[in-house]
């Protein structure tokens, strides 16, 4: 259930047709109402449309010639802010827009009230002199979907003119990676030791088709090697693409011929056609690092959006650098090793960080400044298994360009941004 719900989520126009279909419903929902109002005498009440037929339909039709255009411009807007910033920035940055819920909702409530329109509009009938009907309450609320479309028209201008600054783009990364190294790594984990493989004979999965490891469903793999008394390791890591035909997963141990079904393997792998956020953290410090060099293109020429990002990638290495990073595994309830999943470790997420950064920014002194600042914390902060990595780093990305500063520390341009 979890992998539609997520294919929903990443879809742009799943929130906007749920609001259409929930404002049709509600349209036939008051339009009832109002027939059974209309069937027995009611005091008047105020502010209800107190209009003809004529007059309903000339409202609900300007509504829906109005609610059409502003979507026709909601949908102009993002489509420039979507060109802007894959230019800008990088095109992997725009499934941020795509999945942001107000962006989302903006064109949501604009499509509702369209549809809201259209649905009353066919109920009313007749005219002012022959058999007339109008729905008051349904045609009164669609005020009410004029007026909220107008706010969310306001706030989704806000919201996008917010969306494209590079500081904000930059935060919402951090931010997200942040929040994924919380779940993937946890600072209280306790430590596990390196997986040791069983021995026995070994099966290879090969990939159905060719793809990024976007998820891996780590409980339907522990029961499938837990029902087959094997154990399965996935050979591609999250965010490492697999031709078809590709050797996938390994399947450990077990009597012969007796091991998971590959189908049922192959399903609890999700491939795509491009990474993702969703379990993989060398995603989000690929885009900071794409961000950065853009800023560093001669075309661009923006060395502070390249610090902002270089300072992002700094929080977010101080964070890996902290937590253990073995494989993720998982076992059995009496202690078998049942799945093992690959992970990049500590010293492969510093490389994709710095290398390309450090090549970029040959001719800005201030990020060089900023980098070598950053594998200097990272080298006092990091936990003993990571900082030969880091030293390796100093070594090669320009660790001893750092001028000391009177006190030993190194010269800071924080204040220069």
């Amino acid at each position: 259930m979890r992998r539609p719900l997520r294919w929903l989520g990443d879809q742009f126009w799943a929130l906007p047709l749920a609001c259409a279909l929930a404002a049709a419903g509600l349209a036939l929902a008051l339009g009832a109402l109002d027939r059974s109002l209309s069937s027995s005498p009611t005091l008047p009440v105020p502010l209800l449309f107190a209009g003809g037929p004529e007059g309903a339909r000339a409202l609900l039709s300007a509504i829906i010639t109005s609610m059409i255009s502003f979507t026709g411009l909601v949908f102009s807007i993002t489509i420039v802010v979507l060109q802007l910033t894959s230019s800008q920035f990088s095109p992997r940055v725009l499934r941020t827009f795509l999945r942001d819920r107000f962006n989302q909702l903006a064109l949501g409530v604009f499509v509702s009230t369209f549809v809201y329109g259209l649905v009353v509009l066919r109920s009313v009938r007749g005219t002012a002199q022959v058999d007339p009907f109008v729905p008051q309450v349904s045609v009164t609320a669609s005020f009410a979907f004029v007026l909220a479309s107008v706010v969310v028209f306001l706030g989704y201008i806000h919201h996008v003119t917010q969306m494209i600054r590079a500081a904000t783009i930059i935060d919402t990364i951090g931010r997200e990676t942040a929040a994924l190294i919380e779940r993937r790594h946890p600072s209280d984990a306790a430590e596990r030791p390196a997986p040791v493989l069983p021995g026995g004979p070994v099966h290879r999965v090969a990939a159905a088709r060719a793809g990024v490891v976007q998820v891996v469903d780590d409980a339907a793999l522990l029961r499938l090697a837990e029902a087959s008394a094997t154990t399965v390791v996935l050979l591609r890591a999250v965010g490492e693409f697999v031709p078809e035909g590709a050797p996938l997963l390994e399947v450990r141990g077990g009597a012969a011929g007796a091991g998971p079904d590959a189908a049922h393997l192959r399903r609890a792998v999700q491939l795509g056609i491009e990474r993702s956020m969703d379990q993989d953290v060398g995603f989000g410090l690929r885009q900071l690092v794409d961000i950065t060099e853009r800023a560093l293109s001669p075309g661009i020429n923006d060395p502070t959006t390249a610090v902002q990002a270089v300072d992002q990638l700094h929080d977010l290495l101080r964070r890996l650098s902290t937590r253990s990073l073995p494989p993720r595994t998982r076992t059995t309830s009496d202690g078998r090793l049942a799945v093992v999943v690959p992970q990049p470790g500590f010293e492969d997420l510093l490389g994709l960080a710095c290398e390309e950064v450090h090549r970029w920014a040959a001719d800005s002194d201030r990020v060089r400044r900023r980098l070598s600042a950053m594998l200097l914390d990272l080298a006092d902060a990091a936990r003993p298994e990571h900082r030969p990595a880091v030293e390796r780093a100093r070594c090669a990305w320009g660790g001893a360009e750092v001028d000391p500063g009177p006190l030993g520390t190194p010269a800071s341009d924080t204040w220069l941004r």
